[in-house]
C-alpha cells in the first residue's frame, strides 16, 4: 500500500512538473534506503528503543528548533521550518515527529498506570519534553505540525490510560487556545476567515499588494482555486494529463500544487471516484496499522504502532479536511503521495517501525502455536494419567 501510494503521487508530481518528480525520486530511494537500514539494525530486537526514551525526547525538540539555528534555516511562506546544506532542503519536523512517538510510547507504557492517579511529578517529564515541543512549532509558525503533535499527543494518552476525561479536557485547552491564537496571531486569524468566508462580495484591502481586492482573488486565492479544481472533476475526472492547472502565461493556477494541494489536482483528474478509492487505500493502510497495534504482545508494541498509525491518518485528515473546507486550511503534506523528501523519509521510517512489530508479534504468535502442536497428547490424556 505504501509503494502505490508513492507510485501515485510520483505520477502526479511528473504530470505537473518532470523535474520535481526526478528529485521526488532521488528522495524515494534515500527513503527506501533509511528503511531497509531500519530493518537490518532493528531486527533482533525493535524494544530497544524504550531503553533511550529521553534521547529521542530531546532529539525531538533539537529538530524542532534546527530551524532557527544561524546559517542553516530558512523562512519559506511565514514559516520556518526548512534547513538547507547548498541546494538540499529537509524539514527536520517530519523526523521530530518519529522521535516524539518514540518518546511517548516509551514514557506511557512505564509510566500509565500513576499517571492515571493525575500525580503532578509523575506527568512532569511528560508535560515538559511535550510543551517545549509545543512552543518550539508556533514559535515557528508551524501551525499544522502543532495540530498534529497536539492530536497524536492526547490520542496516545487515551490508548495509555483509557481516561475520557484526560480526553475531554485537552479538547477543551484545545478550543480555548485556538480561539486565543485566532484572536491574536493575523496568520491564523486569516486561515479561519478563508476558511470561514472564501468568497467576498466587495473589495478588502489586500496585504499582498496593497490594493483593494475581492477576497477570493487575494487571502483565499490558493483555496478558492482549489475548490474550483476539485469541482471541475466531477464524477469521473478529466483523466490524467487532461486537468486545467495552468493560465494563459503559463503559471501555475493553484500555488504550492505539487506539494500542499496535490489533493486537489489529483482530484480534478481523478475525479470523486478515484479520489474515494484514494482515501479508502489511506483506510486499508491506517486499519493494518491499528490490526498490527492490537497484535502486539507487549505494551511499548502497542502503544508505539497506535502512535505511528495514528499519526499517519490525522495527518491525511487534517490536509484533506483542509482543502476541502471541513477544518482550517493547514500547511502540512499528504502522506507518500505530495512532493517533500523529509515527508518520505519520515513516512517509510514510519512502516518499517508497524513491519518491525507486526514482525514480532507473527513470530510470538508462531512460536505459541508450534509450542501447543509440540505437545498434542497434553491435551488427549485421560484424567489421572501419568506421563511416560
Amino acid at each position: 500500500m505504501a509503494a502505490l501510494l508513492t507510485a501515485i503521487g510520483v505520477t502526479e508530481i511528473y504530470r505537473l512538473g518532470p523535474s520535481d518528480a526526478f528529485r521526488q525520486g532521488l528522495w524515494i530511494v534515500i527513503g527506501v534506503a533509511a528503511f531497509g537500514a531500519t530493518l537490518f539494525w532493528l531486527h533482533r530486537d525493535y524494544r530497544v528503543l524504550e531503553r533511550y526514551k529521553y534521547v529521542f525526547g530531546v532529539t525531538a525538540i533539537f529538530l524542532l528548533l534546527l530551524p532557527w539555528a544561524p546559517g542553516l534555516g530558512r523562512t519559506i511562506n511565514g514559516s520556518r521550518l526548512w534547513i538547507h546544506f547548498g541546494t538540499l532542503q529537509f524539514q527536520p519536523s517530519e523526523l521530530g515527529k518519529i522521535a516524539l512517538i518514540v518518546f511517548l510510547a516509551a514514557y506511557l507504557r512505564e509510566r500509565r498506570e500513576v499517571l492515571a492517579q493525575g500525580r503532578l511529578k509523575d506527568w512532569g517529564p511528560l508535560l515538559v519534553i511535550w510543551g517545549i515541543a509545543m512552543l518550539a512549532l508556533f514559535v515557528t509558525n508551524d501551525l499544522g505540525s502543532a495540530l498534529l503533535y497536539y492530536g497524536i499527543f492526547v490520542a496516545m494518552l487515551y490508548v495509555a490510560t483509557a481516561r475520557l476525561a484526560f480526553v475531554a479536557g485537552a479538547i477543551g485547552l484545545f478550543l480555548v487556545g485556538a480561539f486565543a491564537v485566532s484572536q491574536g496571531t493575523p496568520h491564523v486569524r486569516d486561515r479561519v476567515t478563508n476558511w470561514l468566508s472564501p468568497w467576498s462580495s466587495h473589495p478588502i484591502f489586500c496585504p499582498l499588494n496593497r490594493q483593494m481586492e475581492l477576497r477570493q482573488n487575494c487571502q483565499s486565492f490558493q483555496q478558492v482555486q482549489s475548490l474550483y479544481s476539485i469541482g471541475h472533476g466531477g464524477f469521473g475526472g478529466t483523466g490524467l494529463g487532461h486537468g486545467i492547472f495552468t493560465g494563459k502565461t503559463g503559471t501555475l493556477v493553484i500555488p504550492d500544487l505539487n506539494t500542499d494541494f496535490i489533493y486537489s489536482a489529483l482530484s480534478q483528474e481523478l475525479g470523486l471516484v478515484g479520489v474515494a478509492a484514494l482515501l479508502l487505500l489511506y483506510m486499508a493502510f491506517v486499519l493494518r496499522g491499528f490490526r498490527i497495534a492490537l497484535a502486539a504482545t507487549d505494551g511499548f508494541s502497542k502503544l508505539l504502532a497506535a502512535g505511528l498509525s495514528f499519526s499517519f491518518a490525522f495527518q491525511t485528515f487534517v490536509i484533506v479536511g483542509g482543502i476541502t473546507r471541513v477544518i482550517p486550511l493547514t500547511g502540512i503534506t499528504l502522506p507518500f503521495v505530495s512532493y517533500g523528501g523529509s515527508s518520505v523519509v519520515a513516512n517509510f521510517l514510519l512502516v518499517a517501525g508497524l513491519l518491525l512489530i507486526s514482525n514480532r508479534a507473527n513470530r510470538a504468535g508462531s512460536d505459541a502455536g508450534e509450542a501447543a502442536v509440540a505437545r498434542p497428547g497434553a491435551q488427549s490424556r485421560p484424567p489421572g494419567a501419568r506421563a511416560a
